[in-house]
C-alpha cells in the first residue's frame, strides 16, 4: 500500500547505555527502533514508518542532538508539539527524547542535507570512580596533561588520510576526511573534546581520543599524533576509548530546521 507522505525533521535526545546504537539490530534494542514504533503507534499505522538519521551511533553513545526525518501518511493531522510530545508518550520508559519537531518539504534529508556534525567527548580525571556519571564518562585517575592533548589534536586538523584512526570495519569508500575543529580543554575534573567535520569514519573520535589520552599520560610525545596520522596504519595508533564517554552533540544545516533555539548542551553538562 503506498501514500501521500509529510516530512518532519525530529531533533532527539537519548541515552545510549544498554541499546546497541542507532541502528536496528538483531541482538537488541536501537534507538530507530523505538523511535519508528513510536512514530507507528502515534499515526495508528499498520505499516512501518521509517526513519533516516544524520548519524549513526554506536552501541553505548549518547546523543544531545541527533536528528532524524520520518514520513508520516499525509492524512495524518499533525502539529510539531503533537509530533514531539506523541513521540515522547509513546517512547516511554526509554531515554529517548524528541527535543524539537519541524515539518520539512520531501527533498529535505537528516543524513545528506547536513553540512557538519559536532561529536563530544568527556573524560573523569580524578582519582575517585564516577558514581553520578558512570555511563557517560570515560574514567582516567592518572592526571593527564590537557595542553599537550590539545596541542597534538591540533596536528589532526584539515584534509586528511584517516585510516590510522579508522575501524577495521569501516565501510567508508574513502579514509579521506576534513576535520574542521578539534578542542580539547578541561572544566574542574573533566576533560572535554570537541571534534566537527562534514563527516566521520567509524570510531574515528574514540580512536583519536584514545591516541590523545595516550599523550597526555606521557606514554607518548605530542608530535606522536601526525606521525601515526601519516603512518596510515591503524596498528600505529592508540587504544579506542570507550562509547561510554561519546556524545553526537549537534548536527548543522544550512537551513536550520528547528527555528527555536534550545540552549547550548554544554551548560547542562
Amino acid at each position: 500500500m503506498t501514500f501521500d507522505i509529510q516530512r518532519w525533521a525530529v531533533k532527539i535526545e537519548y541515552d545510549g547505555t544498554g541499546l546497541v546504537g542507532w541502528q536496528r539490530q538483531d541482538n537488541g534494542l536501537s534507538v530507530q527502533q523505538i523511535l519508528e514504533e513510536a512514530a507507528c503507534k502515534l499515526c495508528n499505522s499498520h505499516f512501518t514508518i521509517n526513519s533516516i538519521t544524520a548519524g549513526r551511533t554506536d552501541a553505548g553513545v549518547h546523543a544531545l542532538g541527533q536528528v532524524a526525518h520520518l514520513d508520516f501518511p499525509a492524512y495524518f493531522p499533525s502539529t510539531a508539539n503533537k509530533i514531539r510530545d506523541g513521540l515522547n508518550y509513546y517512547m516511554k520508559p526509554h531515554a529517548v527524547t524528541i527535543l524539537q519537531a519541524s515539518k520539512v518539504n520531501l527533498e529535505w534529508n537528516a543524513r545528506f542535507s547536513a553540512t557538519k556534525r559536532k561529536y563530544l567527548y568527556i573524560i573523569l580525571n580524578r582519582p575517585s570512580r564516577p558514581t553520578l556519571n558512570t555511563n557517560h564518562v570515560w574514567h582516567v585517575r592518572k592526571k593527564l596533561n590537557v595542553e599537550s592533548m590539545h596541542k597534538a589534536a591540533q596536528t589532526l586538523l584539515g584534509n586528511h588520510d584517516f585510516t590510522s584512526f579508522r575501524a577495521t570495519a569501516c565501510q567508508a569508500k574513502s579514509p579521506i576526511r576534513i576535520l574542521d575543529r578539534f578542542e580539547v580543554y578541561q572544566i574542574e575534573d573533566k576533560i572535554f573534546f570537541e571534534a566537527e567535520a562534514r563527516s566521520f569514519l567509524h570510531h574515528q573520535v574514540r580512536n583519536m581520543v584514545g591516541t590523545l589520552k595516550m599523550i597526555g599520560d606521557g606514554y607518548w610525545p605530542v608530535n606522536q599524533a601526525y606521525k601515526i596520522l601519516e603512518g596510515k596504519n591503524r596498528r600505529l595508533a592508540g587504544i579506542k576509548a570507550p562509547a561510554t564517554g561519546l556524545f553526537l552533540k549537534e548536527i548543522i544545516y544550512p537551513n536550520n530546521p528547528f527555528t527555536e533555539q534550545l540552549p547550548n548542551p554544554e551548560i547542562i553538562l
